[in-house]
């Protein structure tokens, strides 16, 4: 994914790929994502969030 070019709404930044830290019934994991590198808002793409992320919760749900 081209992260530079999408740009935060808010600060009109192109997105860097970070590894962020993500929480979920009191679990942790971390995935690289794109993030403003100016407020560090993040953004999750769409194959993200209905792939990979939803086969954790859902793991993690089974549990």
């Amino acid at each position: 994914m081209d992260t530079g070019r999408i740009k935060c709404v808010l600060c009109n930044e192109g997105l860097v790929q970070k590894k962020t830290l993500f929480e979920y019934m009191g679990r942790n994991f971390s995935h690289e994502v794109p993030c403003c590198p100016k407020c560090g808002k993040v953004f999750i793409p769409p194959e993200l969030a209905e792939g990979r992320m939803a086969e954790v919760e859902e793991q993690l749900e089974d549990k």
